[in-house]
């Protein structure tokens, strides 16, 4: 039950979820979600460290560039669920 609720609070936080959303969209660096967001890199770095932790997000490197995107499809479909759940 503790992992469950844990997820919970990492996906309720509304930065992380707008991060998750823009790696839903496309595979993105720090910098790219620091653009679209308006957030700090400090900021936008220490989420994407605790959605990495939660298993939510992966990493690549390319030479010096770092993209994120979503760990699997399960992410997606969390927040389809709830948005469907909302509209009812």
């Amino acid at each position: 039950m503790t992992l469950i609720t844990e997820l919970f609070k990492v996906l309720g936080d509304q930065t992380r979820a707008k991060i998750l959303y823009a790696l839903y969209e496309s595979e993105l660096r720090v910098y790219d979600i620091v653009a679209i967001l308006g957030l700090s890199q400090s900021s936008v770095s220490h989420q994407l460290r605790l959605l990495k932790q939660a298993k939510l997000v992966k990493f690549r490197k390319s030479g010096k560039e770092v993209y994120y995107s979503l760990a699997d499809d399960h992410v997606m479909t969390i927040f389809k669920q709830v948005i469907e759940h909302i509209n009812e």
